[in-house]
C-alpha cells in the first residue's frame, strides 16, 4: 500500500517576509518585498529593483554563532538556514544535540549557485598572494552542497543530506525527491527546500539577457506583472523557502500538526527539442509534466481548485496558461483560480519553487487564495483562454481543497506538484 506524504512544517525567508507569520500576512494582504536597489543603479543595471529578504543581524545571530559569522559571505546559505531551522521547529522537531545523528531524518535542499560573492572576495585575494588568508569555510560556502551540509550539521540529521540543482524548477523538484525518499521507506521525512543568493553577480546574466523589468524603476512595487498586458520582464530576487515532508504515519506517531498532504507529482524534460530551448519551454514536455502529476496523484483535472503558476512576467506567461487549458482540459469560466507569488517577490530563481510551495500550502491551510498584484489589465491572450474572473486581484476567502503547483526553468526543466487539504 502506498504510503501517505504530508507536510508538518515550513519556513520561509522571502523579500515580503522573513518567517511563516510575516510572510502569511504580507501574501494576503498584497505586500510587496521588491525595492529599489542603490548597488543595481551603481552598476548600470537596466532593472535596478529587486527582492531580497530582510535579515538584522540580530535575526543572524539566532541561526549562526559568532565564529560561524566571521568570514560568512553567502547569503544563500544565511537564508537556507534561516528558513530549513524555522521549518524544522515548527514541525515540533528537536535539534540533536547528542553524538547519535537522526538516522530517519534528511534533507534534500536545493540551490542554483552557492556563495558567488565569496567566490569573487577569494578570487581577488588568490590574485593579491593572499591564498593562506582566505579561511576555513570557504569550501564549505562556495561548494554549491553547502546548504545541505549546513543544515544537515545543525540539525543532526543521518538520513539523506544532498543538494539538488535545476534552475528555476529546483525547489519543486526537491519536494518530489523527498517525497519520494519517503515513498520508497528510505526515510521517515526529509527538509526539503531551495535557497537562491542575492545581488549583482548572481542576477547580472539576466540582466544582459533583456529579460528583466526595466521600465518600472522609480516604481519598483509595480515592477513584478505576471499575466498583465504591461508586464516587461521578470523582477530578480532571492531567498528561500522550506517545508518539512513526512511519512504520514511518523507525523502522527509523534502527534505532529499536518498542514496539507502531497498527493504525488511529476519531474520532466523537454529534451530541448520541438519548441524547447535552452530558455524556451517545450510545451509538449510541460503539458506531460502537468498531466502525469494529476495522474501520479490520483485525482481528475476537474478536482483542482487553484493553480500556484510559474508566470514569471515574460512574454511566456499567455503560453504557460495555453499549456494549463491544454494539460487540463479546462478553460473559460471552467478554469480553476490561478496566481503567481511573483507579483509580489519577484523571480527568486533556485528559490522561486520552494517559497510559492509554501505559499500554497498556507493556502491549504489557512484557507484562502491570494491575489495577483499589478495584473489589473490581464494580457488580451491570456483573456481569451480564460475568464479574467479566475485571475483575481485581491485575496478571496476560499476553501481550496487542491493546489496544482508547478515551475518550469532553464534547461527546459518542469516539475508539478498537487497538494490536498489534510483529511484523516
Amino acid at each position: 500500500m502506498s504510503k501517505r506524504v504530508v507536510i508538518t512544517g515550513l519556513g520561509v525567508a522571502a523579500p515580503n517576509g522573513v518567517g511563516i507569520s510575516e510572510f502569511s500576512h504580507a501574501i494576503k494582504n498584497g505586500i510587496s518585498g521588491i525595492r529599489f536597489d542603490v548597488q543595481l543603479q551603481e552598476l548600470q543595471f537596466s532593472c535596478q529593483i529587486a527582492g531580497k529578504p530582510q535579515i538584522s543581524e540580530e535575526l543572524k545571530a539566532q541561526y549562526f554563532t559568532e565564529l560561524e559569522l566571521r568570514g560568512f559571505n553567502s547569503t544563500g546559505i544565511l537564508y537556507g538556514v534561516i528558513a530549513g531551522i524555522e521549518a524544522w521547529k515548527n514541525a515540533g522537531l528537536p535539534i540533536e544535540t547528542n553524538d547519535e545523528p537522526d538516522w530517519d531524518s534528511g534533507t534534500v535542499f536545493g540551490s542554483g549557485t552557492s556563495g558567488i560573492d565569496k567566490f569573487r572576495e577569494s578570487i581577488y585575494k588568490i590574485d593579491e598572494l593572499q591564498t593562506r588568508r582566505l579561511g576555513s569555510t570557504v569550501v564549505a560556502q562556495t561548494m554549491n552542497s553547502g546548504i545541505s551540509a549546513y543544515l544537515g550539521g545543525k540539525l543532526g540529521l543521518g538520513n539523506q543530506v544532498t543538494t539538488n540543482s535545476s534552475a528555476c524548477a529546483t525547489g519543486t523538484e526537491a519536494i518530489m525527491m523527498a517525497y519520494d525518499r519517503i515513498q520508497a521507506g528510505q526515510a521517515k521525512r526529509i527538509l526539503a527546500g531551495s535557497t537562491g543568493d542575492s545581488g549583482p553577480y548572481i542576477w547580472a546574466g539576466f540582466d544582459a539577457l533583456r529579460v528583466c523589468s526595466s521600465k518600472y524603476n522609480d516604481n519598483p512595487e509595480q515592477g513584478s506583472r505576471p499575466m498583465s498586458a504591461t508586464a516587461s520582464g521578470f523582477v530578480p530576487g532571492s531567498g528561500a523557502g522550506a517545508l518539512v515532508i513526512e511519512e504520514l504515519e511518523a507525523a502522527l506517531e509523534r502527534g505532529a500538526a499536518i498542514y496539507a498532504e502531497i498527493l504525488g507529482g511529476s519531474v520532466n524534460s523537454g529534451g530541448q527539442r520541438g519548441s524547447g530551448s535552452m530558455t524556451a519551454p517545450n510545451s509538449t514536455a510541460v503539458q506531460r509534466c502537468i498531466t502525469n502529476a494529476i495522474q501520479n496523484a490520483g485525482i481528475s483535472a476537474s478536482d483542482i481548485d487553484a493553480i500556484n503558476g510559474h508566470l514569471t512576467a515574460t512574454t511566456k506567461d499567455s503560453l504557460e496558461i495555453e499549456n494549463w487549458t491544454k494539460a487540463l482540459d479546462r478553460k473559460g469560466n471552467d478554469f480553476p483560480y490561478i496566481n503567481s507569488l511573483k507579483s509580489m517577490t519577484g523571480h527568486c530563481l533556485s528559490a522561486a519553487g520552494s517559497i510559492e510551495s509554501v505559499a500554497a500550502v498556507l493556502q491549504l491551510q489557512e484557507g484562502f487564495i491570494f491575489g495577483n498584484t499589478n495584473c489589473e489589465d490581464l494580457h488580451p491572450e491570456i483573456s481569451a483562454l480564460i475568464d479574467p474572473s479566475k485571475v483575481i486581484l485581491k485575496t478571496i476567502d476560499s476553501k481550496p481543497n487542491i493546489i496544482a503547483k508547478a515551475s518550469f526553468g532553464f534547461g527546459d526543466v518542469n516539475a508539478c506538484i498537487i497538494f490536498k487539504k489534510f483529511q484523516k
